[in-house]
């Protein structure tokens, strides 16, 4: 559905996006994930036609962004941060006026106009004039209108921002529901919206792309929990005798029982390994499971790598100017 490629962009020196290269498959629900100013705004600009970027290509649905705009642009619902509403027109009006836009079939109109308004939960609302509404069902009339003419494609940008714990739930119920028939790529610094809608995470610092994988990918690790009954000798030594095994720590766990977390190379599972030990050596085992990281160990791992890399080159460049004056 989506295929960009070395996408770039710059505004004056600041360099927004740095040759940003992705794929969404349909059915996908895809997070865009980063800190402010990572790029992930103007990485949605670029897909909906709204920017040019500065080098790179981008197709929606088969089709190239820059030289069928128009058709992209019917393919896809687009709800932006602030979505554009008119707080003096009734939900009504608005979503007419949003189908003429769209230059819907008057045949069609209603029916759609309909199935947005029950789809958002909106009909006891549709006289209401927009300006008198909340910001959780304003949200909801920003999304009637992307969903209007049941696009291929939905992107949303901070679609829950500003929205209280109740109004959250419902956005979320609703993101899921559209996932049925469209795909989504939403864009977001909170960590657990991914967390609770997502398959699959992009994460953008900097204007670059740091990570793309699916959830059970990105946390899964290589380290394993073990948890014994009782506490034990030569359990330390032993574990470090395995093969794979970079390390030993114990831990302080809430109950009480002695564990250690147990360090792996890359992509190895020890469990099998730990487990079979454990048998030979009769531990009394009362857990035994692969460690699993958050989503925020992740994102915290990859900012502070960020910003490290970040601070080397700015020396290197500062020290490259002394070097020439």
């Amino acid at each position: 559905m989506i295929d960009a490629t070395q996408l770039s962009k710059a505004y004056g020196e600041v360099q927004a996006l740095a040759e940003v290269s992705f794929q969404v498959a349909a059915g996908e629900i895809v997070g865009l994930l980063g800190p402010n100013g990572a790029g992930k705004t103007t990485a949605i600009k670029i897909l909906t036609g709204y920017l040019q970027p500065d080098e790179g290509s981008v197709t929606i649905d088969g089709l190239d962004v820059l030289t069928h705009t128009l058709e992209v642009q019917s393919r896809i619902g687009y709800l932006p941060e602030n979505a554009p509403l008119y707080p003096e027109l009734s939900v009504q009006k608005y979503l007419m006026l949003m189908a003429d836009l769209r230059q819907m079939p008057p045949a069609d109109r209603l029916a759609r106009i309909s199935e947005a308004v029950q789809a958002t939960a909106l009909t006891d609302y549709l006289t209401r004039p927009i300006g008198q509404l909340s910001k959780g069902l304003r949200q909801r009339v920003g999304l009637a209108q992307a969903i209007l003419h049941k696009p291929r494609l939905l992107i949303l940008d901070e679609p829950t921002v500003g929205l209280d714990p109740t109004q959250i739930v419902e956005i979320r119920r609703l993101i899921k529901r559209l996932a049925k028939h469209s795909t989504i790529l939403f864009s977001t610094h909170i960590l657990p919206e991914v967390e609770a809608l997502c398959d699959r995470v992009l994460i953008l610092m900097n204007g670059r792309v740091r990570a793309d994988a699916h959830l059970s990918e990105l946390e899964a690790t290589s380290d394993a929990i073990l948890v014994l009954q009782d506490k034990t000798k030569n359990v330390d030594a032993m574990l470090r005798q395995i093969k794979g095994v970079r390390g030993v720590e114990r831990m302080t766990m809430s109950d009480g029982f002695p564990a250690y977390r147990i360090q792996g190379a890359a992509k190895a599972d020890l469990t099998p390994s730990v487990y079979a030990l454990a048998r030979d050596n009769a531990w009394p085992l009362r857990e035994l499971r692969r460690d699993v990281r958050t989503l925020e160990a992740v994102f915290n791992q990859l900012a502070t790598t960020e910003v490290a890399t970040t601070e080397v080159a700015t020396t290197e460049v500062a020290t490259t100017k002394v070097e020439e004056a």
